[in-house]
Formats: structure tokens, C-alpha cells, sequence
């Protein structure tokens, strides 16, 4: 058996922290190492516990789920730790501001156990818990703001292919959908986006969009 994956829990309001540590102890493949009720704590337990995820909540005191994610999981953090961000403001700008962080996915806190339990799961993978529509919208609204206003464009390490499938990662596509248009296999997209995100340096899918987008390689 594999050891489970290790979860740190970190929202200020106690009922809905308890109800969080409640779901998510009870699999058997998670195991809640700590819990909090602020930011800083949060930073100062994922240092000391070495959570694989940090479930964390965005409006806290002391200091927000948001300048937390970006000390657990920004650049240059040297031992990042992937965040899933559960709260209850569904507003673009925390979507967009907890990415820009570090934050490997983004939850509502009235989606039901097994989205949190999937979404936990899926950011431990190294994937980024933002369906294909949520990307294109988010990107959509944000491209601007993202793409840097001047600059040479750097050269980019990739193959032809891998700039392909880059492309269509940043247009919100999803691996099936990858391997439809490029009349390939699924395992094959699977290859090709390791390879993208190793050469380039980059965590998660997510991260591959905002990379596009500040490139220039889609629009």
C-alpha cells in the first residue's frame, strides 16, 4: 500500500475546518497532518509538517489564504507545496489571484465531498483542478493582463508538436480532447504535456496557460 497523502486544512471558520478535517480523514488514500485558522499558521505548519496539500481558505485573518499560497507554492519558493484554494467567493479576481500565487486548483466550499475529495486527489498528482470551460473563461478574461505589454518574445525550448499541444492546452482543451484533434493517442498527449512542463520548467497546466498567454502563442 502507498502512504497516504498527506493534507493540511486551513480556514478560520471552525465548523466548516471540522466538517474539512471530518471528510477528508475519513479516506483511507488522505490523512489530515494539521489544521488552522490563519495564513501564517498555515505557512509556518506546512514548514514543520511538510503537507503534500494545503486546503486553503482565502478571506482569513492575520494573513489571507492568498499571500499564503504565494509563500507556500510562489516563485522561488524553493520546497513548494501545492494549495487548493476552497472558498465561498467565486469571484474571477480571487480565481485569477490564487493561481497567480501558486495555487494548483480552485474549489467552492458548496461543492459537494467528492469534488473535494477528487480536487485534493488531483492537485496531489501535480495536475491543476480546473476543468477546459473554466480555463477558457479565465484566460479569456485575464489574457491582457497576463501577457507582458512589451518585450522581445524569448526563445522557446519546444519541438513543433510540443508547441502543438501547448497551443491547445492554453485554448482550454483536455487531453481526450487534445488527442481528437491531433488524431493521437491519450497516453501519447500525456507524453508530450510531461515533456512541455519538464523543458519548461513549469509546475501544472495551469501554469502552461499562463506561459502561453505571456508568449504570445495564443490570443
Amino acid at each position: 500500500m502507498t502512504e497516504p497523502i498527506r493534507v493540511l486544512v486551513c480556514d478560520d471558520q471552525v465548523l466548516v475546518r471540522t466538517g474539512l478535517v471530518t471528510i477528508i480523514d475519513a479516506q483511507p488514500d488522505l490523512e489530515v497532518v494539521g489544521e488552522c485558522g490563519d495564513g501564517q499558521t498555515a505557512v509556518e505548519l506546512a514548514g514543520r509538517l511538510r503537507p503534500e496539500v494545503v486546503v486553503m481558505d482565502v478571506r482569513m485573518p492575520v494573513l489571507d489564504g492568498i499571500e499564503a499560497t504565494r509563500l507556500l507554492a510562489g516563485a522561488g519558493v524553493p520546497h513548494p507545496v501545492k494549495v487548493l484554494v476552497v472558498t465561498t467567493f467565486n469571484l474571477d479576481e480571487y480565481v485569477y489571484e490564487a493561481l497567480r500565487a501558486g495555487a494548483s486548483g480552485f474549489l467552492l466550499k458548496d461543492a459537494p465531498p467528492s469534488q473535494l475529495l477528487h480536487g485534493i486527489r488531483t492537485v496531489a498528482t501535480g495536475a491543476a483542478l480546473l476543468d477546459p470551460e473554466v480555463t477558457r473563461q479565465l484566460v479569456g478574461t485575464y489574457a491582457a493582463r497576463i501577457r507582458p505589454a512589451e518585450g522581445p518574445p524569448r526563445d522557446i525550448p519546444l519541438t513543433p508538436r510540443e508547441l502543438e499541444v501547448l497551443r491547445l492546452i492554453a485554448n482550454g482543451l483536455s487531453n481526450s480532447e487534445i488527442a481528437g484533434t491531433l488524431v493521437i493517442s491519450q497516453e501519447t498527449v500525456k507524453t508530450f504535456v510531461s515533456r512541455i512542463l519538464a523543458k519548461l520548467g513549469l509546475r501544472d497546466r495551469v501554469q502552461a496557460v499562463v506561459y502561453a498567454y505571456r508568449q504570445g502563442l495564443v490570443t
